[in-house]
């Protein structure tokens, strides 16, 4: 169990979550762990085997802090809001220009070139830090293929074409991402992206960050009053929440993919911190 900023992430197995006053009060085996004032909480995360009262419940809603539930390994299950705040003119602003083909093509624009030139800064800070450590060619050519992506998007008009150019963009991304890893190479090997399950221990870790940070803006758009079901880049689908995958798509690289790549060559998580499985790779740290 571990407080990042405004954020409790729980993993403790069978922690039960209570309110006590105006505070979250964690136990486990009847024994206070961890006791925190709730005004200086904004999210609670729970993964895994974990209980919370009705009471801690209600007033989380009441009081703007969102309680999301996970599986073990990160898989995303359900979230606990209270009312919707904002203003509902700028819902309204939203759904239309979701519905405007001009406007939708601009915001799509932005989002795929923000994300490539934040793919290419991560292997142009990895030439410049550890260029000993790594194969300079091939990152470098990686790095002038995102940078034409970018001018090619610059110059699209077409939503379908610029999804096209990011998905390409990603591709030669994660070809050359086994190469940011610096240490611990025999124990961390990244071939190509993997999701449910991820299939290694690089991939399980890329998909437990990106579940917190979906989490994260996903709890953001609500609290400014965003509808975070209607997006731009990804289409609209039933239990789908479009606009906060949209938001993700430039966080990725530079926050969560930097943070994976910063725990691994640091040595700040290891082998032992993973269980293998039949059907894929668990975080257990």
């Amino acid at each position: 169990m571990k407080r990042i900023l405004n954020t409790l992430f729980v993993n403790t197995q069978k922690i039960y979550l209570k309110k006590e006053g105006n505070t979250v009060v964690a136990t486990l085996d009847k024994k206070i762990i961890l006791q925190l004032p709730l005004i200086n909480i904004s999210n609670i995360v729970c993964f895994g085997n974990i209980r919370v009262s009705p009471m801690l419940l209600g007033n989380c809603a009441k009081m703007g802090v969102g309680i999301s539930f996970l599986t073990e390994n990160g898989r995303f299950l359900a979230k606990v809001q209270g009312p919707t705040a904002g203003n509902v003119l700028l819902r309204r602003t939203q759904f239309k220009l979701a519905d405007d083909p001009v406007k939708s093509t601009e915001i799509v624009r932005n989002i795929v070139i923000a994300k490539i030139a934040n793919s290419r800064t991560v292997l142009q800070r990895a030439l410049r830090d550890h260029a000993e450590k790594v194969d300079n060619k091939k990152l470098g050519e990686a790095a002038t293929k995102l940078e034409r992506n970018i001018i090619m998007a610059q110059r699209t008009e077409n939503i379908d074409s610029l999804r096209g150019i990011e998905g390409s963009s990603a591709q030669v991304y994660f070809e050359v991402f086994n190469e940011l890893i610096v240490a611990q190479k025999n124990d961390f090997i990244f071939k190509e992206r993997s999701r449910r399950p991820p299939l290694d221990k690089v991939n399980a870790l890329l998909s437990f960050v990106y579940t917190l940070l979906y989490n994260d803006i996903r709890s953001s758009l609500e609290t400014v009053g965003l509808d975070p079901a209607v997006g731009f880049l990804h289409t609209d689908r039933p239990g789908r929440m479009s606009l906060a995958l949209d938001m993700m798509e430039e966080f990725r690289p530079y926050f969560a993919d930097r943070l994976v790549l910063s725990m691994i060559n640091l040595k700040e998580i290891g082998p032992s911190d993973f269980k293998l499985l039949d059907n894929g790779v668990l975080l257990m740290k």
